[in-house]
Order: structure tokens, then sequence, then C-alpha cells
């Protein structure tokens, strides 16, 4: 869930922070007032193409950043994982810095990361679907992935399948490999049996490098150090002239004439503290020095291992950790380039038994498929129905195709929006007000299988009213009770829905127009969908058909 927007010197935003609470949220406002300007800015943290255009005049960055609750989708935290990205759950930022010179600088959680790596990340917080935007709904290469999760239910064929797959690539690829170039396949071999035996010979252990160092900067300075505690030994025990007896005199005097006032107590107390201060830290030094040892061939020990992790270092990481991790990658590498030192023909045999293996497990995917399909068109058309499309038909269309990750068969969403139409792919067929309740339809369905928290719809509603207009309303506000909506709209219908509202509108500040944003309460509410249902002139009979529209809004 989007928490927190700021954005800083973009477009005519000055500077803006909106706070945004769960369920569905709306923005309306007069045209040209900014809506949009916020749903770009959202777009370039979920990895839009950025410009330097987006930075205000007159300034040399812009700057947005988003608070984030991470869902509790494995998406989300794998990306997150893989990118080495700690953070909170809830508390992930997202930033993007846009700069005059067209450089752009990403960051999630403080850490600098490119462009694509936001993307991954921004992709599974915020999707934005716009009247002309084709979002993940529209790319037909997303749709198998959306049909899977449809039913939860085919997932152990899936990742049974995806084994089986893999284990099919795996031997595939060391057969083409050792084909291609039995020579380069033997250096490979003898580079990894290298490779693995130096690291595994070296016992590295993460951590050891820091403890080593500090181990070494002990022994480089034992001579100073040992010097520092004899000197001050000496100092305390038996030097001249006698530190401690002379304290210990000055504490005898003293206690003699305590007792007279508090003033003589305090400066008693505080000699007879240095005293015993003292008296403890001689016993600390004698403990200390008699513990140190001189070894000199620990010293040697300690430099001769240290280098050999620099070594490792410079051919396999940058730490000890990145070394087991690379040790690990050709470990399995290794066992698999050894478990095909089979003959070509064995080889061969293997690869067509894996393949059959997966094939199999592909053909009862694609029949689980074709049923778990046939429950989607079904549920596509109630939602359609419910939003006055009664007469269009959804269609999941399989296509065979070879062997891959996903299985034997592509799947792309085809749509017949009126009889006596023929069907053709969703991201073509449809456009205007049947696009909005074709994507709403799906997005109802969708909404809490895919994961996403924050779904942006810019506008969707255009060209759409009455009944309509209330069909869609309602399949927002049920949409947002999966995830959360952020709408900007110009259909009071759904602005009476809402659970929160912001109104946005253009100032005057420094002879410079800025961007403003202020949340409606009930009666500023009321007026603003007044405006909404009559324009710029409101009378008593639109305030009262706004608050009718508020009230059957409670109701629904």
């Amino acid at each position: 869930m989007l928490q927190e927007l700021m954005i800083h010197n973009f477009a005519i935003i000055d500077n803006l922070d909106l706070a945004f609470k769960p369920k569905m949220t709306v923005l309306t406002g007069e045209t040209g007032a900014g809506k949009s300007i916020i749903i770009d800015a959202l777009g370039l943290l979920a990895g839009g193409r950025g410009s330097s255009d987006f930075v205000r005049k007159g300034e040399n960055k812009a700057s947005i950043q988003g608070l984030f609750e991470v869902p509790q989708n494995a998406k989300t935290v794998d990306i997150l994982t893989d990118l080495g990205i700690d953070y909170e759950a809830d508390g992930l930022i997202l930033q993007r810095d846009l700069y005059r010179s067209g450089k752009n600088v990403c960051r999630i959680n403080g850490n600098l990361v490119n462009l694509a790596s936001l993307r991954r990340v921004g992709e599974t917080l915020i999707d934005i679907h716009g009247q002309n935007e084709h979002q993940s709904l529209m790319h037909p290469e997303n749709h198998l992935d959306l049909l899977d999760h449809f039913d939860k239910s085919l997932q152990e064929d899936l990742d049974q399948y995806h084994s089986y797959y893999h284990d099919y690539q795996t031997k595939k690829q060391a057969l083409n490999l050792r084909k291609e170039n039995e020579k380069q396949w033997a250096q490979r071999l003898d580079m990894l049996q290298f490779q693995v035996k130096e690291i595994a010979a070296a016992k590295l252990v993460d951590g050891e490098e820091e403890a080593l160092r500090t181990e070494k900067e002990q022994l480089d300075n034992y001579q100073a150090i040992h010097a520092a505690l004899e000197n001050g030994y000496e100092a305390l025990n038996g030097g001249s002239p006698d530190l401690m007896g002379v304290l210990g005199g000055m504490m005898d005097d003293l206690g003699k004439v305590a007792s007279i006032n508090a003033h003589l107590q305090d400066i008693y107390t505080k000699i007879s503290d240095a005293f015993y201060g003292l008296q403890d830290a001689g016993y600390d030094i004698s403990n200390e020095l008699d513990s140190m040892e001189w070894d000199e061939g620990r010293l040697d020990n300690i430099e001769a291992r240290l280098e050999m992790i620099h070594q490792l270092k410079r051919k396999y990481g940058d730490s000890i950790a990145q070394i087991l991790a690379y040790y690990q990658k050709i470990t399995q590498e290794l066992d698999s380039m050894q478990d095909t030192e089979l003959d070509a023909k064995q080889q061969e045999e293997a690869v067509a038994l894996a393949y059959q293996k997966a094939l199999e497990q592909a053909k009862i995917l694609a029949t689980k498929r074709h049923k778990i399909a046939q429950k989607l068109e079904q549920e596509i058309h109630v939602q359609l129905s419910e939003l006055y499309m009664d007469k269009a038909l959804f269609k999941v269309k399989f296509t065979p195709c070879d062997l891959n990750a996903q299985g034997m068969e592509r799947v792309e969403f085809y749509i017949q929006t009126n009889l006596g139409e023929e069907m053709g792919p969703l991201a073509k067929i449809a456009s205007g007000g049947e696009l909005s309740r074709i994507m709403l339809a799906l997005k109802t369905i969708f909404a809490q299988n895919k994961g996403v928290t924050s779904i942006i719809f810019d506008e969707v509603d255009t060209g759409v009213s009455g009944r309509v207009a209330q069909a869609i309303a309602e399949k927002i506000s049920l949409i947002a009770q999966h995830s959360q909506v952020l709408c900007i709209t110009h259909l009071p219908q759904v602005a009476a829905i809402a659970d929160n509202h912001y109104f946005i509108y253009k100032k005057v500040v420094s002879q410079r127009t800025e961007t403003q944003v202020v949340v409606l309460d009930e009666n500023k509410r009321i007026n603003e969908i007044a405006r909404m249902l009559s324009g710029s002139t409101i009378t008593e009979l639109t305030l009262e058909h706004a608050k009718e529209l508020l009230a059957m809004a409670q109701k629904a």
C-alpha cells in the first residue's frame, strides 16, 4: 500500500506531501489542475520513462519519493532479496531524482539501483491503468500467468513441471555444450575442478577476514601496547614519586577531618574513589601484562592468511561471502558436468527421458488450464454483464507451441464486444468506454490474486455515463476491498463511492502556478460532487443531488 507520496519541483508542483489511506481514494478537480501529474510521478516510481521536461522551470532537479507498505507476496520479497536490499514491512521507500541534464538517479531504501531494478520492484507495488495506457492485463505475455494465478490448485502441478523442465534444460545444455566443443568442455571442466579445489582448500569462514585484521593490528602494535602498560604499572607501583602512597596519605589525612563538614566529606570521597580506581587499574594492567604474549609466528600466519584471502578475492569476489557464493555456484555446475561424463549416447538418452517427463507434465497442465479457463470465462461474463455488457463474449485462446518454461501452449485473452462481430485479441479489439469496462471486469477478478497493492485508475471512466457510470463506480469500490485504489475521475458517481476524497487545484504563488491538494471533509465533498454534476454553477438542486449520491454510495 502507498502510505505517503512526496513530490518536489516536478512540473507545476513545487512541494507536495500526500498521505494516503487504504481502500479507495479519488482525486478530482478542474482539467489541467495537475491530477495526472501526480499519476505521472507515481509512474516514474514504478520505473516509467523519465524526461528532463518533468523538472520544474528554473530548477535543476525534480525528486519523487514514495513510502510503501511491503505486500506479503513472494514476488516483491524475492526481488528485494535478490537485490540485497533490507526492508521493514511497513517502510519501503522508492525514490527517483530527475536532473535537467537528463541524468536519472534511482534509490530503494537509500540503496542506489538502476532503472531496471526500480521497475522490477515498482511494478509489484503499483499498477497504473489509464484510458490510453496498456498495462499488465493488456500484454498477452502476462495472460498465462494470470490464468495460473486464478486457481491456486494449479500451483503443485506448476512446481512439478518447472522442476522437470529445469532438469531437461540442464541436461540438454550440457549435451549441447559437449557436442559443440569437446575441447571447450574439457577446459571448462578442468577450470571448475581447479577453482573448487582451491576455494575448498582455503576453508574460508565468513567474517574471518575482519577478525584477522583486528588481531593483526594488535600484534603490529604489541611493543607500543606493552610499553604503555608497563609505564602505567610502574607509575602506579613503586614509581618516583610514589603516586599510590601520596594518594593513600592524602586519603588518610582527609579521612580524619572529613566528618567536620559536607564539603570535606565530598573531597575525601573523590580522593578515595581516585585511589581505589587507580588501584583497580593497576590490577587490570598487571593482568593484561601477564596475558600478553609475543608470537612472531602467529603474526606471520595471519599475514599469510590475509594474503591468501586477498588473492582469492581478486579471482572470485569482493568478499568472503561472495567467494563462498561463487563456490556454491561452480560446485553445482561441476556436479552437473560430472554427472554428464557419460558417452554421447547415454547423454542423449538422458535428455530424451527428461524431455518426455516434462512433456507429460505439460499435458497435465494443459488439461487443467483448459478447465480453469472455462471457469474464468464464466466469471468474466458475470462481471461484464454487471457492467452492462451482457452481449460481450470473453474467451481464453490456447495456441500450441514448443515446450518452454511455461508449458506447451501460449494463452491470450480474446473478446467480442458486440453480437455478430468477430472475436479478437483483448489488446486490439476494445476501445473507449468498452475498454474501461473490460479492464474493470478483469481487475475485479485478478486484483486479489495479482498481489499489486496500489492500483491507479487515471480517467478510466471516460466515455461512460448514467447506469454504466454507477456500475463502474461499484466495480472500482469492489477492487478497493482487496487493493488500495487511487482514482482520477470526472464522474460524480465514482467520486461519491470513494472512502477518501482529495481535491486538486491550481494556485498562483509569487507569480508562479502551483498544484495544491486538499482533503475534503463532508461539506466540501458535497460541494465538489455538486460541481461535478453541474459545472461552475451550483444550485440547491445539485447540492441535494450530491447528498443523495453520497447517501446511496454509503448504502452500497
